[in-house]
């Protein structure tokens, strides 16, 4: 059956390629619906059954000046249209589940091609182009009754992980989170990694390469490294036996048949995005048809732009204010096999999230010099914020790129920075996360006096997270975290913001604190809303909320136009947060558990497999963070929350409280860590709007292309039916 099989794929190949290119014109008049102009592609895709419905048409070219790409999906009768191509010769492609690759068909815009689905000679040969969570849904989770972990002399879990969900947390947040754990370059032991007793013994070598093995030895050790060597080790054992994903995915449905994805490609093999910006998430007509710029992390201090307009990608140099400013070089590398001994990072800026204002100005959480803090942070200060918690270091403070001029400038803070939002305010106040939670504390610059005194001292201010668990509705006197509730004193929680987002309702600012998997801390992962009040160093309240508890490890956070708030969570879930449900008081000494209001929550299962051993409700899928696309950039109606769904290699939509999953299937390996939505003309319909994202994975090396594969920036557009143009 097998040879009968690859002789049918063979046969359906040979026929393909004897089939014109370009089909009489009387074929494009027969249908009326297939109306194809000057700047257009389409045609129809047939398999040996006839029509293929639901899969990708890709069409690329290297004639322009940087290489670009345009994907649509087939409709219900295998016709496909690919509107608005810039002048050049293409190659055209057809990709789909159930399929292999077919043979890549040259075309200039303008045209009718018809093209030939091959279908795969084995299952094999399609499961090859699943997205990763298929593969890595084989992974085999330790048992629940194997929690929790008695360390290296018990069951060889390490005691951190007191729970089933702190080891999935883990292996999503800690792992996951970089690497696309499922892609081709990790489902699979390289052999150039050497000759070894056993596949356990080439998985430890394995994670010794490049720069991130200090990373990856840390979450080894939270796991407790030999059990989890030993799970990956018959995970790719198992794979190169010939063992298969236990599901399979669907074919696109109904609007995720609409979507018209562009990609360009842009910075370099050896760096990898972290994210990307295209406007100011207040207004999104802002920086219309304007350039994308990228945050290259650890990398390197290359920012990429991207002019989706002349489709043209350069770089300029982020700097830095101290010639001592730790670079990505000072971390210990092992060998790799992609790329020897070479160490391919070498970033000091370490360039994590950018963020646009109102004047198109682009914002950056970044480093500018050593850890070391200055006085005015310290204890002795009279910095108000210092005063009441005093900051010895930072790790990463803050950036101002302005276009109009070209000018760079750094501003130093005192409190750690990863993500950043500005609030809808009259002092266009620029709140920021800190990431891992140690640093205790969440900060802000008055981007507007800074603007006016360039003083970076007084334009900034940072506070502790203090719950009102005595319930007198006020700040008073509180007990640090490590010390027992006092019912006269408030409580302070030792965490701090991973995802932040001003509310667009009232004066509230929401966060969310990473759990177990992520801070290296025995904590769950919360929620979090903080009240500035008058004096936010000495006034400010919080609020904590953990997910029920089939959910947990919440990632990211985002607020509706309604003030509902949304977060991803690592047992495979996208979360609704609606505090107006809460139906009980939400101070007091229980307030510092987190679980006050499990009415406000909602949860909404990810598309894709569980793992085969977990039985608790969810999915193997994860997502990195999650964006509200609030003035339907998208096309989907406004309000819609959109996960990165990284796992399934795409972006998921949650419309009518329905999943609408976007898979981005070229090049495989999708990996994105947000997005953001921009306006360019709001009279042209769905051609003056979409959505904006980058490929995120720290090593796109791992993903199709191998060594030669670049970073991407892809704009995502929802036309009215799948033959719009």
């Amino acid at each position: 059956m097998k040879a009968i099989g690859v002789t049918s794929a063979a046969a359906v190949a040979i026929a393909v390629l004897s089939t014109p290119t370009i089909a009489p014109s009387f074929a494009q008049e027969a249908d009326p619906f297939l109306r194809i102009g000057d700047g257009d592609v389409g045609g129809v895709v047939s398999g040996p059954n006839g029509p293929e419905a639901g899969v990708w048409v890709i069409a690329e070219t290297d004639e322009l000046p940087t290489k670009f790409a345009k994907i649509v999906v087939t409709d219900d009768r295998g016709r496909y249209l690919i509107p608005d191509l810039p002048k050049a010769t293409y190659r055209l492609w057809v990709r789909g589940y159930g399929l292999v690759d077919s043979p890549k068909r040259q075309s200039a815009p303008g045209r009718r091609v018809d093209l030939g689905a091959v279908l795969a000679p084995s299952a094999a040969a399609a499961a090859e182009y699943y997205p990763g969570m298929y593969w890595y849904s084989m992974l085999k989770i330790p048992n629940k009754r194997q929690f929790p972990g008695t360390g290296d002399g018990g069951n060889g879990i390490a005691e951190v992980m007191k729970t089933q969900h702190d080891w999935i947390d883990t292996l999503k947040n800690s792992c996951q989170s970089c690497h696309a754990l499922g892609s081709q370059g990790v489902r699979r032991l390289s052999k150039d990694l050497g000759t070894f007793d056993n596949s356990t013994d080439a998985w430890t070598r394995r994670v010794q390469s490049g720069q991130a093995m200090s990373n990856m030895a840390l979450t080894l050790s939270r796991f407790g490294a030999q059990k989890a060597l030993s799970l990956f080790a018959d995970w790719t054992d198992r794979i190169a036996a010939g063992e298969l994903p236990f599901e399979k995915p669907a074919r696109p449905q109904g609007l995720e048949r609409n979507v018209v994805i562009s990609a360009w490609e842009w910075g370099s093999q050896k760096h990898y995005l972290h994210d990307a910006i295209s406007t100011d998430k207040r207004n999104p007509t802002v920086n219309a048809n304007g350039p994308i710029y990228g945050s290259p992390e650890e990398s390197t201090d290359l920012v990429p732009i991207l002019d989706p307009v002349r489709n043209e990608a350069r770089e300029i140099r982020h700097p830095y204010r101290d010639p001592k400013t730790p670079s990505a070089l000072d971390l210990p590398a092992g060998p790799s096999v992609y790329w020897g001994e070479e160490p391919i990072w070498a970033g000091h800026a370490s360039i994590h999230n950018p963020i646009m204002d109102e004047k198109g100005r682009v914002w950056f959480t970044a480093r500018i010099r050593p850890a070391a803090n200055p006085d005015f942070c310290k204890a002795g200060s009279d910095h108000p914020s210092a005063k009441v918690v005093p900051l010895k270091e930072s790790a990463r403070q803050l950036s101002m790129f302005d276009p109009k001029t070209g000018k760079w400038s750094l501003i130093d803070t005192c409190f750690t920075t990863q993500h950043l939002y500005f609030a809808k305010d009259a002092n266009d106040t620029l709140w920021t996360s800190a990431g891992a939670p140690q640093s205790g504390v969440v900060g802000w610059l008055d981007t507007r006096m800074y603007d006016e005194t360039g003083d970076e001292a007084k334009s900034q201010g940072w506070t502790p997270i203090i719950l009102d668990t005595n319930g007198n509705g006020k700040r008073d006197a509180y007990v640090e975290a490590n010390e027992p509730l006092d019912p006269t004193k408030d409580k302070r929680v030792m965490a701090a913001f991973y995802g932040v987002q001003p509310s667009p309702v009232d004066d509230s600012i929401w966060g969310q604190s990473m759990g177990v998997g992520f801070s290296r801390m025995d904590q769950p992962g919360y929620i979090i809303r903080l009240t500035p009040g008058p004096n936010p160093p000495e006034t400010a309240l919080s609020e904590i909320y953990r997910p029920p508890e089939e959910g947990y490890g919440p990632r990211g956070i985002d607020v509706d136009l309604k003030g509902v708030v949304w977060t991803v969570l690592s047992s495979g879930h996208l979360a609704r947060f609606d505090r107006s449900k809460c139906k009980g008081p939400l101070n007091g000494p229980a307030a510092a558990s987190g679980k006050l209001c499990p009415e406000g929550w909602t949860l909404y299962r990810m598309p894709g497999p569980q793992f085969r051993d977990v039985t608790d409700p969810g999915s193997a899928n994860h997502a990195y963070y999650v964006w509200v696309d609030r003035y339907n950039t998208l096309g989907l109606g406004p309000n819609v929350p959109i996960a990165s769904t990284n796992g399934g290699e795409s972006l998921l939509a949650l419309v009518d409280e329905k999943p609408v999953e976007l898979r981005i299937p070229y090049p495989m390996g999708f990996f994105s860590k947000n997005v953001d939505g921009r306006i360019d003309d709001p009279n042209a319909g769905w051609k003056g709007r979409g959505l904006w994202t980058t490929f995120g994975s720290r090593a796109a090396f791992h993903g199709e292309g191998g060594k030669e594969a670049r970073p991407r920036v892809f704009k995502l557009q929802m036309r009215p039916d799948p033959l719009a143009r």
